[in-house]
């Protein structure tokens, strides 16, 4: 049975503390919920590049009476993402035993450090419009979104050879989500469904021609266009790789932690300065496009 010494509690804390500022983090996520996620344990650095495979495309072969199969030599597509962005958020706990005592206490620590990274990998999925071309753009800048720009939007993913069976997700920001919640024969549809699908009742659009709606507050509004998106979960891929742990006895210490296909590194070490314990988050990440053609801008 192992010995419990204050270097064993020091090391486990991050341990601790990492768990719960993924549990912060994921609830503040809009589109990193919904794109791809590509985690690796692998170590890497700012500025690495990282390719991320892609499935072949094969073809069915009619095989005649007495024929033989067709063999096939697929080779795997492939996306290359930079790691670029190196995000972090620090804070200092004055008392840390204090706080481990009482969870809720170091959750309400987490929670900001959690949200000012999801917020930061939001503004650089939404930044992604930019990079979607493969489809021609639907609606009009500065005007509100139609029953027909809707439709557009979803034609486009079924003509770009989407799989029906993918989720079409479209992330839009408020002012396009409550002129989409008043169109009128959305509004009469949730009306008639009942109240509790009321998008009157309750705020929430859910599922329209086929595309569920969410809403972001990170939106790229830019020169009066809003620049919404509607997309498929291989459009856009978000890579994290492993940060390195802090070499021992150089006065911190840090736990690598992935969930779903996302990493973050929890790192503790103590400020001379305010005489308390300083932790810090952060993850290295890039943002990418896998399949061009599975998403399309959805103007306002």
């Amino acid at each position: 049975m192992a010995t419990l010494t204050s270097a064993n509690a020091v090391a486990a804390i991050p341990k601790m503390v990492a768990p719960m500022a993924l549990q912060a983090l994921f609830p503040n996520f809009v589109m990193g919920g919904f794109v791809n996620r590509d985690f690796d344990n692998v170590l890497a650095s700012a500025g690495d590049t990282v390719n991320v495979a892609m499935a072949p495309n094969l073809v069915a072969n009619n095989i005649a009476e007495a024929g033989s199969v067709q063999t096939q030599s697929p080779s795997l597509g492939n996306a290359q993402v930079v790691l670029n962005t190196h995000a972090e958020a620090t804070f200092q706990i004055p008392n840390v035993m204090q706080a481990l005592a009482a969870p809720d206490l170091i959750a309400t620590y987490l929670q900001p450090a959690a949200v000012a990274i999801a917020e930061k990998i939001e503004s650089d999925l939404l930044n992604a419009y930019v990079l979607l071309t493969a489809n021609a753009a639907v609606g009009t800048g500065g005007t509100a979104p139609t029953e027909a720009t809707v439709d557009s939007a979803e034609t486009a993913l079924f003509s770009a050879r989407m799989p029906d069976a993918t989720s079409k997700i479209g992330v839009v920001s408020a002012n396009t989500y409550a002129s989409l919640r008043q169109i009128s024969r959305f509004s009469e549809d949730r009306m008639i469904a009942g109240a509790g699908n009321s998008a009157i009742y309750n705020g929430t659009i859910g599922k329209l021609k086929n595309i569920t709606f969410v809403r972001s507050q990170k939106v790229i509004i830019s020169g009066g266009t809003t620049y919404n998106m509607v997309f498929g979960r291989d459009a856009i891929v978000l890579v994290t790789r492993a940060l390195p742990t802090i070499i021992q006895g150089t006065g911190a210490v840090s736990y690598m932690i992935n969930l779903a296909g996302f990493g973050m590194r929890v790192v503790m070490s103590y400020n001379p300065n305010t005489l308390g314990q300083q932790f810090t988050i952060d993850t290295l990440y890039g943002v990418g496009i896998l399949r061009n053609q599975f998403a399309v801008q959805f103007l306002s």
